[in-house]
């Protein structure tokens, strides 16, 4: 029987602390002190740690440093695991928090089972992940929000129906200041906007010519086939959700989201409050702004049958049962009289629900 040692790692740019607590319940939990966080130092730790036989588990918790230290100690042959920061059980009388104890409160609950790993991207992956960080979008919406916020403060408001369609963008080049200063002002700020649209134009087109070469491929083309999801929005929530057959049914995966009402009940009290949004922000956002077409009528468009061409019939009834039943709850929500964006995030937690079957489907087939 293999001799196992739980280590447990808390990561900085620069440094490691590293605890370590033997096998069995009443296994000793000793520091083993700070170290250099260079890839052959942790090599070499690892292998002295190893030495008669011993099995190592490591973990750590996932952070800015991400996941190029468990790549390491995987490639050596030893156990690693990655765990969510926001499961790892604290006591609520612990005052004193430094890098060692944190180390050493990491390599006690593993030894116990009680750190929640999360999932672990191959390099692949991650660099599509990459692609989809939200800051590469946000420039494009802080850009539109500093041209609307200048125009706003000098009274110059357009009066159409909808802002950035080709007429409000002609409106802009007939507005007019008096003073130079402030038109230098205003026609920075539109370059400013079509150097993001133009940027982010480029990063569509170029996901688009990547996407071939990804395993999550098949996935992305069957999700498309939900109105609101486009190739952004698709490509966005298969990077951060990555393997959907780790979620056993939609409701686990609308919990991985935020997207559950949060919930504090005791004995006969029962009180639910909003959404969680202790999920994946990005997944969870670009979904309500598609659920946002919902509120439209159930219909195929041109692209959205274009799009579902060369998919199966059974994931195109998926994705119109997922325009019926949103579309109706819709328009009863509303109705209701429920605020609108409540509405739309109760229709984004029931696009989750037919992404899931269809992923399902998907998914099974594809290796790795």
């Amino acid at each position: 029987m293999d001799i196992i040692a739980y280590v447990g790692l808390d990561v900085h740019k620069a440094t490691v602390s590293v605890a370590l607590a033997e096998a069995g319940r009443g296994g000793e939990i000793r520091q083993l002190g700070v170290f250099e966080n260079r890839p052959a130092l942790l090599t070499k730790l690892a292998a002295r740690l190893s030495k008669g036989g011993r099995r190592l588990s490591f973990c750590y918790e996932a952070g800015p440093c991400g996941y190029g230290l468990h790549r390491l100690l995987t490639g050596c042959g030893h156990d690693c695991v990655v765990v969510a920061p926001s499961l790892i059980p604290i006591k609520a009388g612990d005052r004193v928090k430094t890098d060692r104890r944190d180390a050493m409160m990491l390599a006690k609950p593993h030894r116990a089972g009680e750190l929640t790993p999360i999932w672990i991207p191959d390099a692949a992956h991650e660099a599509m992940r990459t692609w989809c960080a939200p800051e590469r979008r946000r420039v494009l919406s802080k850009a539109r929000q500093h041209l609307q916020g200048f125009l706003l403060r000098h009274g110059q408001i357009y009066q159409g129906v909808r802002a950035w369609t080709l007429a409000h963008r002609r409106w802009l080049t007939t507005v007019r200041f008096a003073h130079p200063a402030q038109q230098i002002v205003l026609q920075d700020y539109i370059h400013a906007v079509q150097d993001a649209e133009a940027r982010l134009g480029r990063l569509t087109r170029q996901i688009a010519e990547l996407l071939p070469s990804w395993s999550m491929a098949p996935v992305v083309a069957a999700l498309q086939a939900m109105r609101g999801v486009a190739l952004v929005v698709a490509v966005a929530v298969v990077a951060e959700v990555g393997d959907f057959r780790r979620f056993a049914n939609a409701r686990q995966l609308m919990a991985y989201l935020g997207l559950v009402p949060s919930e504090h009940s005791s004995g006969t009290s029962i009180r639910r409050g909003g959404i969680t949004k202790a999920g994946n922000v990005l997944a969870r956002r670009v979904l309500i702004e598609g659920a946002w077409i919902y509120r439209l009528p159930a219909r195929v468009s041109r692209k959205l049958h274009d799009r579902n061409q060369e998919l199966s019939p059974a994931i195109r009834d998926i994705a119109w049962k997922g325009q019926i039943r949103p579309c109706s709850r819709y328009r009863r929500l509303a109705a209701a009289g429920k605020p609108k964006v409540v509405v739309t995030t109760a229709i984004a937690r029931e696009m989750v629900g037919f992404i899931w079957a269809i992923a399902r489907i998907v998914q099974p087939t594809l290796q790795g």
